[in-house]
């Protein structure tokens, strides 16, 4: 991101060209998701608020190329059901990598799908948008070790159009979470 304003394909969240500007933008404030991502993040005072693209980043390779970086920095939410308890599992991962389910299921218990309808119930977001922070209940949450690739990540920030920058250990203290093992090999 230059210091003139947000990444190509994106424009400041409210107020302006800043994109860490706080306010209203063009007369409409940001989606409730986003707002409470931004919120969570001011309380951890990380540097760099959220910012919304000009297009829905639903998927990895959609948020990289919006934001001209490679689909590996895009550090995505998955999300699974704990079987045992019904807990959400979050695993945030490298946006070219696959979670590997036993992986994952050998550090938590096994698990199940989480369908549209947990997802939202369980994290406030919906698919699409599922931030690795601020959800409306406690989640079960790993970091793929593979994220650390990359000095600098972008993360949702709970719509399909916002999304927010980090350093990688940032999340360590943002999702309070250990970092594992949890992708499948790549090929």
């Amino acid at each position: 991101m230059s210091a003139a304003g947000p990444p190509q394909g994106a424009r400041a969240p409210l107020g302006g060209s800043d994109p860490h500007a706080m306010g209203e933008r063009g007369g409409h404030a940001l989606p409730e998701g986003v707002q409470r991502v931004a919120a969570a993040l001011q309380e951890k005072n990380h540097p760099h608020s959220p910012v919304m693209l000009d297009g829905a980043a639903r998927t990895a390779q959609q948020a990289a190329d919006a934001l001209g970086i490679a689909v590996g920095q895009i550090a995505k939410s998955i999300i699974f059901r704990r079987l045992a308890d019904d807990v959400a599992v979050l695993v945030v991962t490298s946006g070219d990598r696959r979670v590997d389910e036993a992986k994952v299921a050998a550090l938590v218990g096994p698990l199940g799908r989480a369908n549209a309808a947990f997802v939202k119930e369980r994290t406030g977001f919906s698919i699409g948008g599922v931030s690795p922070i601020a959800h409306a209940t406690p989640s079960v949450t790993l970091i793929d070790q593979d994220l650390f690739r990359f000095d600098e990540v972008w993360a949702a920030a709970g719509h399909p159009h916002g999304v927010f920058k980090l350093a990688p250990q940032d999340l360590l203290t943002l999702a309070n979470a250990p970092v594992a093992d949890v992708v499948e090999v790549p090929a």
